[in-house]
């Protein structure tokens, strides 16, 4: 890992706490740690790191509005790590700005590519905000967003305007999942309506142009009740 990364860790079981700073640190990463949600805001002010992960069952506020919190001055990814696996709750975190959403009890290695692809994200947003375009590559899939060009192994892909842009959304945004209303808004505009039928069938239509075998997408996977995630971008 060439930068080193600070990771303010917000957990209040002391147990999973120790264990996620051995694993984070071991891996290369330093760790800020808090048990308090007030404490986790205000360190999160001062030492400006470069993640939160967030347990939701704090004492003292409901890391939900941690969230909500943070995404009004910081656009620092977070990383939920909660043991509310309801999809409720995973809806509300992403509407509320989470990056991600992992569910205890889980393994450090996905837990650790679901922080190195927030990171990666966090990063391409910021070297990409004062530029007219970038160019994003994901395995196959080349997304131009300055020519507005489309390719999958070399071989142009015509989409709509409609697919385009739920596309160059989906791969701004690797590895991240997005939910079906913050896609609606994105695409259709704050007074979208919240029936998902018309995304999922431009959604329908996009797999069958851009993956090998739509019922197995490579690219766009579905998380069920949740919305939908592009895979990571290529190291």
């Amino acid at each position: 890992m060439n930068q080193k990364y600070n990771i303010l860790l917000v957990e209040d079981d002391a147990r999973i706490r120790s264990f996620m700073e051995t694993v984070l640190t071991s891996n290369g990463y330093n760790v800020l740690e808090t048990d308090k949600a007030r404490t986790a805001l205000s360190m999160a002010a001062s030492h400006n790191p470069d993640l939160m992960l967030l347990d939701l069952g704090l004492s003292d506020m409901d890391g939900q509005q941690v969230i909500r919190s943070v995404r009004e001055w910081s656009n620092m990814p977070i990383v939920v790590v909660s043991a509310r696996g309801h999809e409720s709750d995973k809806v509300t975190a992403l509407d509320n700005g989470a990056d991600d959403y992992v569910t205890k009890p889980f393994g450090m290695a996905e837990l650790l590519a679901r922080i190195r692809a927030a990171l990666r994200n966090s990063s391409l947003r910021q070297n990409s905000s004062g530029a007219s375009g970038t160019v994003i590559r994901i395995r196959g899939l080349m997304v131009d967003t300055e020519k507005r060009i489309v390719k999958v192994n070399d071989v142009p892909v015509h989409l709509t305007q409609i697919e385009y842009k739920i596309v160059a959304l989906l791969s701004c945004n690797a590895g991240k999942v997005l939910t079906y209303d913050v896609i609606l808004k994105e695409i259709w505009g704050p007074y979208a309506s919240c029936d998902t039928q018309l995304l999922r069938v431009n959604m329908a239509n996009i797999r069958r142009k851009i993956e090998k075998d739509p019922s197995m997408p490579e690219y766009i996977t579905t998380e069920i009740g949740v919305g939908y995630r592009m895979a990571d971008y290529d190291d």
